[in-house]
């Protein structure tokens, strides 16, 4: 970095390499049991932390090893106070241990010594993360060397004074923190309002109106996977494909997520396509999570993780049905439809046998619209939620730049 502004009297600009001991992970093989049946060393992966740039303190994790796995792999017993930084495909997840741990081989550890307070390197890196992620050698899997690493320069002042800006961080952090949870909290509320309103919705619906059978009203197709040993594109092409991973909570598709094929694949798997008359259910890993494409990816190629239902009448409302799959009433019947196994799986023919109440094509359509409101309303006041949420955070950032170059 290179000092890249002016520092107060007494800092100095240092080299990571200079004032930490940088010490990488390792995996031992899961093929021997011997390493992992057992174990007691806590063995950490970049998602047993937080957000990135997030700093959590951490004693426990999903995996732990044995001994022997910690003597016959490249990963290392860390001592208690460690800083923990993830640094390959999401760089920039924090971790301070209060336990020995090991860690994988995603993770650079700082090991710090007597001139550096171990907290304040921990936020010195959030601060600097985006600084790091420029030093990545790849732009597809992105990963940080040991050796850009050890060469990357931070502001280091006298220790006493570390530790100072340490302590008003962290009471700085915990008031916007807690005013950030807050508006987590009005978020999870408008997500709740907006559930209990669709059950009460379908549940006086099902009061008047007889049930059907999804079967009854559309026929359920499940889409089809790449042909073997071929890959999605990067590249834009007259052919999109759909995959769990780009269906958004909001019941539509993350244009900017999607991936293409090739026309050589399409006419492949030319048959498994969808339109904006259908409704997508993702049906393996994460299930029941439903909505409608855009017109303008009309044609596109469905994963085999999700079906579709294709109307075989006129008297359906898709945006009535999308409703539904969003109520209880739906939930808990995919809930026993589901088939568990190692990953779990709802077959076709149980989703066409979910069960829902259907009024005259008129009803659906004012239903809709009174939900339509609701949502709308609901989503106002998400998006103001997220913006105050966006703007503290705006502010932690502005004063942890604040405090690494000695304004604070």
């Amino acid at each position: 970095m290179n000092e890249l502004y002016a520092l107060p009297e007494g800092w100095e600009w240092k080299k990571l390499g200079d004032i930490t001991k940088i010490v990488g992970g390792g995996t031992p093989k899961r093929s021997v049991k011997e390493y992992w049946e057992n174990g007691d060393i806590v063995w950490l992966s970049p998602t047993d932390l937080g957000d990135v740039c997030e700093i959590v303190e951490i004693s426990n994790s999903k995996d732990k090893i044995t001994k022997l796995g910690l003597e016959k792999s490249s990963t290392k017993l860390l001592p208690v106070g460690a800083v923990l930084y993830s640094s390959r495909a999401t760089i920039g997840k924090i971790a301070i241990n209060t336990v020995e741990v090991s860690t994988n081989q995603g993770f650079a550890n700082f090991i710090c010594n007597k001139n550096i307070f171990n907290k304040y390197l921990a936020y010195c890196l959030s601060n600097f993360t985006k600084d790091i992620i420029l030093l990545s050698n790849s732009t597809t899997f992105k990963e940080v060397s040991k050796t850009s690493l050890k060469e990357f320069e931070i502001p280091l002042p006298p220790l006493q004074e570390q530790k100072r800006i340490v302590v008003k961080l962290d009471g700085l952090f915990e008031r916007i923190d807690r005013a950030i949870a807050l508006h987590h909290r009005n978020i999870d509320e408008a997500d709740a309002l907006m559930g209990a309103v669709l059950n009460e919705v379908f549940g006086e619906l099902e009061k008047k109106y007889e049930k059907v059978k999804i079967s009854d009203i559309a026929k359920v197709k499940g889409g089809k996977r790449l042909p073997k040993g071929e890959k999605l594109l990067e590249t834009k092409t007259e052919h999109p494909y759909l995959r769990v991973a780009d269906f958004l909570d909001n019941g539509t598709i993350d244009i900017d997520s999607v991936k293409y094929i090739t026309e050589e694949i399409f006419e492949q798997i030319k048959n498994y396509t969808i339109t904006h008359q259908d409704l997508y259910i993702s049906i393996a890993g994460t299930i029941g999570k439903t909505g409608i494409i855009p017109k303008k990816l009309d044609g596109a190629n469905l994963t085999e993780n999700a079906a579709k239902l294709v109307y075989i009448t006129d008297e359906v409302s898709n945006k009535f049905i999308y409703y539904f799959t969003n109520s209880s009433m739906f939930s808990s019947q995919i809930e026993m439809a589901t088939k568990i196994v190692a990953q779990p799986k709802l077959a076709l023919k149980r989703l066409a046998k979910i069960q829902l109440p259907l009024p005259p094509l008129k009803i659906q359509q004012q239903t809709v619209q009174y939900l339509d409101r609701i949502a709308q309303e609901t989503e106002k006041l998400k998006q103001v939620q997220q913006q105050k949420m966006q703007q503290l955070k705006d502010l932690k950032a502005s004063i942890l730049d604040r405090a690494f170059r000695g304004e604070l």
